[in-house]
């Protein structure tokens, strides 16, 4: 691994170097399908980080490289054509994984067997853990990390990066419910078995504001294990007038009484909001 993570720092500093067969090319090909084996990824646990999550960042450029090796191609599935660097996954029944019809997963992302893929997007680089639901029209951008048994529901968009190396991906923890239409992007980093509400957006400078105390907290970027957040706004003061601008509410906490499979109405009725 130390002279794969080697021969791709080098590549990424002179990329002419996998313009031609040998060691540099041959190492990006060998980390993509590494990724796509599910024996290596852009963003892993790591007990010793300070948010518990270590950054390969050479992994993303192993990942970038490959797009300048990868040629174009014809992809054709029936009557159905396209034209790509990157072929779709095929391998969805030896690998135990439910994916329904027009369900896409790039070579080069790896979901755990027992996964369920609505129709649905995973690009390249992503990782999505066992017993997770990907609902439909769901997208997964590249080398984002979905843990285990996370329900991204129906169009939830959930953000990719490829660069600046070492750049975070979007990492949603084990267990967390993402409301329908949720967006997820710029490195945010959900906390396990959190609950976020239908129709939120979450980007770095997103003011997170947990208005369960007496006074407000307010982070970015963060989401916290096990807290229910939703929709909301907050006044800023222009030239023009004052408006409302987007932010995130944390309302409470999933109580112990809630089962990870919950359905988002559920979470919220907990904390007066459900349907």
């Amino acid at each position: 691994m130390t002279t794969l993570k080697a021969l791709i720092e080098a590549a990424s500093n002179q990329p002419d170097l996998v313009d031609s067969n040998g060691p540099h090319r041959g190492a990006v090909e060998s980390v993509i399908e590494s990724i796509n084996c599910g024996d290596l990824r852009v963003a892993e646990p790591d007990q010793n980080e300070p948010d518990g999550w270590r950054i390969n960042g050479w992994v993303q450029r192993a990942i970038n490289l490959y797009f300048r090796v990868a040629k174009m191609e014809p992809i054709e599935a029936g009557h159905l054509a396209w034209f790509d660097k990157i072929p779709p996954r095929t391998d969805h029944a030896e690998r135990g994984l439910r994916a329904v019809p027009s369900a896409l997963v790039r070579y080069g992302a790896f979901v755990e067997t027992g996964a369920v893929l609505m129709p649905s997007f995973v690009n390249i680089g992503a990782f999505v853990g066992k017993g997770t639901m990907v609902d439909t029209w769901a997208t997964v951008g590249s080398c984002a990390q979905i843990g285990r048994d996370v329900h991204l529901s129906g169009g939830v968009g959930i953000g990719g990066v490829l660069e600046p190396p070492g750049a975070r991906p979007v990492i949603i923890e084990d267990g967390c419910f993402v409301g329908s239409r949720c967006i997820v992007v710029e490195g945010v980093h959900v906390g396990a078995e959190a609950v976020l509400g239908a129709g939120l957006v979450l980007t770095a400078s997103t003011p997170i504001i947990d208005v369960r105390g007496p006074s407000e907290v307010v982070t970015r970027g963060h989401i916290p294990a096990r807290a229910v957040v939703v929709p909301g706004t907050r006044p800023k003061q222009f030239p023009a007038g004052e408006y409302l601008l987007p932010c995130a509410l944390i309302i409470g906490e999933r109580s112990s009484s809630t089962d990870r499979k919950t359905s988002l109405n559920s979470a919220l009725r907990d904390h007066g909001l459900g349907a």
